[in-house]
């Protein structure tokens, strides 16, 4: 079993920054992707970014330039989710993500992010 719990979120106003941070334990075993989602109220959950135990990270075009994923591939894998330059279009819950093996599928609970304008 893969346990997943996500801090960081919070109110901001536009233009400010936040970082959410996703805690990987329990039984992973083989490589790893992990990834960000959001969902904002009345819209279908969104993939934010992604990166893979090499390192290599990928975005969706709304946020190149303003976020960065990274991860510590420590005894628990711990990965970063720095939101800057943010704006109320990214208001919405953040959900962290990961895939074993590219099988297991893992969700944490949601954290919430406000954007005021």
């Amino acid at each position: 079993q893969v346990q997943l719990v996500e801090s960081g979120g919070g109110l901001v106003q536009a233009g400010g920054d936040l970082r959410l941070s996703c805690t990987a334990s329990g039984n992973i075993v083989g490589p790893t992707v992990i990834a960000w989602y959001r969902q904002a109220l009345r819209k279908p959950r969104e993939w934010v970014a992604s990166i893979t135990e090499g390192g290599t990270s990928n975005y969706v075009a709304s946020v190149k330039g303003r976020f960065t994923i990274s991860r510590d591939n420590g005894e628990n894998t711990v990965v970063y989710l720095q939101m800057n330059s943010l704006k109320p279009e990214d208001t919405a819950v953040y959900y962290c993500n990961v895939v074993v093996r590219g099988i297991y599928t893992y969700w944490g609970q949601g954290t919430q992010v406000t954007v005021s304008s």
